[in-house]
């Protein structure tokens, strides 16, 4: 039975679209008050008007997630309105489909801001107000990417590597303070994303060629973040695929590098410059 989060207050960066816009239509369904961020005014705009219509309870502000000052605004905003923070979806993000050897610093900073700083600043600003109030629930999205090799997605698997390890620590040293952390690590799910990710020298259909399955729905894929979060899992992992590559690379780590191996002549067959 789905989780009645009545009196909740729950932030979603990231929160105009995709995963997050399907996170939020979720959770207002069920009664939570929602707070969207996202960088994105027009469809943060339209993505509210839509919840509101539907019932919904909801605020939307125009956030920069790369800017501490913002996110740490729209929090103590966010804290000073309703009294309470409940949840935190760290969920804003970007991709680059790209071998490394192609990949500019400019590429690597603006993964770096996004995809990590992001997140710390949504942490930093968050975790000091769950831990004097006794409770709340942090939840970083990361990827499949960050438990795994991701060939040709090199840097965004290294951010996606440093959400998981910040979750780790956090959530050891979040418990005692009654603080729960869940990190989220999806495969391929039908968002935006896909269409705005960069791909440098690839096709746009190469990330989809090389998995055994459709991108899955973003409102399933919320349902099925939603049942982690609600049972306290640090690890919740979507889509079928995501759980096969990530349990084999737990279980025999050289098969996982050949399956890297394969992906990587795959992507380097799709390439725009090859001869």
């Amino acid at each position: 039975m789905a989780k009645d989060y009545t009196g909740k207050v729950a932030i979603i960066t990231g929160g105009a679209g995709g995963l997050g816009k399907a996170l939020a239509e979720e959770m207002a369904a069920r009664g939570c008050h929602v707070v969207l961020a996202d960088i994105n005014a027009r469809l943060l705009d339209e993505t509210a008007s839509e919840i509101r219509s539907a019932g919904g309870l909801v605020e939307a502000s125009t956030v920069d997630v790369r800017d501490a000052a913002q996110v740490g605004f729209l929090v103590e905003s966010t804290y000073r309105d309703r009294r309470r923070i409940d949840y935190l979806f760290n969920n804003a993000g970007i991709n680059l489909c790209a071998e490394l050897r192609d990949t500019t610093l400019e590429d690597w900073n603006q993964l770096i801001d996004v995809n990590i700083r992001g997140v710390v600043h949504g942490v930093h600003a968050a975790y000091p107000i769950m831990r004097e109030q006794g409770f709340g629930h942090i939840v970083n999205t990361a990827s499949a990417a960050g438990l795994v090799p991701a060939a040709a997605e090199g840097a965004y698997s290294a951010t996606k590597h440093a959400v998981v390890g910040l979750s780790s620590a956090l959530r050891i040293e979040a418990e005692a303070f009654g603080v729960q952390v869940s990190v989220v690590c999806p495969g391929l799910i039908d968002t935006p994303i896909l269409g705005s990710t960069k791909y440098v020298n690839l096709d746009p259909n190469a990330l989809v060629a090389v998995t055994p399955e459709k991108p899955m729905d973003p409102a399933r894929a919320a349902r099925v973040i939603l049942r982690g979060v609600d049972r306290g899992d640090f690890f919740i992992v979507v889509t079928a695929t995501a759980h096969a590559i990530w349990r084999i690379h737990r279980l025999a780590p050289n098969a996982s590098i050949r399956l890297g191996r394969l992906a990587i002549q795959k992507f380097r067959g799709m390439r725009s410059d090859r001869e």
